[in-house]
């Protein structure tokens, strides 16, 4: 009986299956757990991203706490080697309600609390500690079935897991996050987590297992697959109740494209908001105040032909269209998704002032790095609207390399305008100014400041968004010399002040200046937060 520790090495025992097949059975639960496993580690890096920010640093937590966590899992089992097949049944179940629920409870946590980062350690370590008695345990019950080849059963059970890990990473991205979305995925996969461990113990090992333990390792797996069950019937109306916690009562859109999530939040009474993956992108109230700072400086001068970089919303768009003597305007995007959204939401359209109808207005669906390696052409004015250089995602597009890239395609006399995170971040902001200049450019430092100093709309706890929305770190580069800062005669009547208070935006940006600091490439990226 499993229940008393063993005194001598065990026979081998009676199964429902001949002992090759037992194997081989116990290898596919070996398969199936290790896939699960790391389908649960894969949920914690990128809600941990998409939660927190900061995608370098988040996966070292999470992997590098799951990696010590599954070394303690694997001390722990030695404890539970002569009680094999109940350890390891009670292991799945509890494996498969914390990794199925994990997703759930961190977005929770998030929504209504304002912050996930100690429930992401937390399930990070149980989830690694789960994780790492696996296979000691499974050792214990493959051993079980046959004493004989003890290392080619190391074999088996090792090789079984990496492919397992390996179906369960591609799994990830491929299928369970286009197609059940985080939430969703992480719930299924516990279900499958429970009923291939419930299997293997229930079934196989069965005889292993006193009537009482059968009853109660089928009663908690019921219990778990009920929980889960639950819980994805009730996953819509759970994302949005979180989503209103987030984002406020007034969700008008909310879309999970390729790339990211994209909401549209406001009402008949307030203009809209874009949040791209939980930042806030366009507070429609005082957008306009950062989209003629950005565009109009840049166009002074010649601009028959504008490049913009980013910028899917459609509004920087919107203010180089106000010239008439713009001749071709070229948008690349990376997600077509805020494209697609940007042209056909009614809100957006009314604010971007239908850009994207625009006969000169031409949308590339690309990677701007890439699409910079790969283009040839002379631009006028590249308008640079990217994320925040601050997250780790977007960094290379404030590298030397990229920099390097746009110079070759601004045409002689040509000017690049680069949005540069908030002047509040010095050295973030400093960084970008150092790569510019690192690569042949001169650059003129500016800012623009919100119509508010307060909270950025929105929920206040949401992170970035006050920040993004009241300091935009602005620089205007231009080959060899630094371009004078100004306004041309022929813009357009503009809503905001900027052509009264750049002078003094200059003057407020130079005072957080930095000195010392090194250009950012790409395999050294230099920008913190």
């Amino acid at each position: 009986m499993i229940d008393r520790p063993q005194t001598s090495p065990p026979q081998d025992m009676v199964l429902p299956v001949r002992p090759e097949s037992g194997r081989h059975l116990v290898l596919a639960a070996v398969f199936v757990c290790a896939a699960c496993g790391l389908v649960y580690e894969l949920e914690l890096v990128a809600l941990a991203t998409y939660l927190i920010g900061d995608s370098v640093t988040q996966a070292s937590v999470v992997l590098s706490v799951m990696v010590f966590a599954m070394g303690i899992g694997s001390l722990l089992a030695k404890r539970m080697r002569c009680r094999a097949a109940v350890g390891f049944g009670l292991l799945e179940a509890a494996l498969a309600l914390v990794g199925g629920s994990s997703a759930m409870v961190l977005y929770a946590s998030f929504a209504w609390f304002g912050g996930s980062g100690v429930p992401l350690v937390v399930f990070s370590l149980t989830i690694g500690i789960l994780i790492g008695a696996e296979l000691p345990l499974l050792m214990s019950l493959i051993q079980r079935i046959s004493r004989r080849d003890a290392e080619g059963t190391v074999a088996d059970l090792f090789a079984a897991d990496y492919v397992g890990a390996l179906v369960g990473g591609l799994a990830f991205p491929f299928l369970l996050l286009p197609w059940l979305g985080e939430l969703t995925g992480a719930l299924v996969t516990g279900a499958v987590n429970a009923v291939a461990g419930g299997a293997v113990v229930l079934w196989l090992f069965r005889r292993d297992l006193t009537p009482r333990w059968r009853t109660r390792l089928l009663t908690v797996n019921v219990l778990v697959l009920a929980v889960l069950a639950g819980a994805t019937v009730m996953v819509d109306d759970f994302e949005r109740a979180a989503r209103r916690a987030v984002y406020g009562a007034d969700v008008r859109v909310a879309v999970r494209t390729g790339v990211q999530e994209v909401v549209v939040t406001g009402g008949p009474s307030r203009p809209p908001d874009l949040f791209l993956n939980g930042r806030l992108k366009v507070r429609g109230k005082d957008e306009h105040r950062y989209h003629e700072a950005l565009v109009h400086p840049a166009m002074r001068g010649p601009h028959d032909r504008v490049l913009i970089l980013g910028g899917g919303d459609g509004l920087a768009a919107r203010e180089v269209l106000r010239y008439a003597d713009v001749r071709a305007l070229t948008v690349v995007e990376l997600d077509p998704g805020v494209v697609e959204l940007a042209r056909s939401d009614p809100a957006l359209t009314d604010l971007n002032d239908h850009a994207y109808d625009d006969p000169r207005t031409r949308v590339v669906t690309a990677d701007a790095f890439s699409w910079l390696r790969e283009h040839e052409g002379a631009y006028d004015v590249i308008v640079s609207d990217l994320p925040d250089p601050g997250i780790t995602a977007s960094t290379k597009l404030y590298s030397l390399e990229f920099y390097w890239l746009a110079r070759r395609v601004l045409a002689d006399g040509g000017r690049l305008v680069v949005h540069a995170g908030p002047t509040s971040r010095p050295r973030t902001y400093w960084t970008v100014d150092t790569t510019l200049r690192a690569a042949g450019f001169g650059t003129t430092a500016y800012r623009v400041r919100g119509a508010e100093t307060g909270a950025a709309g929105g929920p206040a706890r949401f992170r970035a968004g006050a920040e993004a929305a009241t300091d935009w770190g602005l620089l205007i580069a231009a080959e060899g010399s630094a371009p004078r800062l100004g306004i041309g005669a022929d813009a357009p009547l503009l809503r905001s002040e900027v052509e009264d208070t750049l002078t003094q935006d200059t003057f407020a940006a130079e005072r957080t200046r930095l000195t010392g600091l090194v250009p950012s490439t790409l395999v050294h990226p230099r920008y913190t937060r």
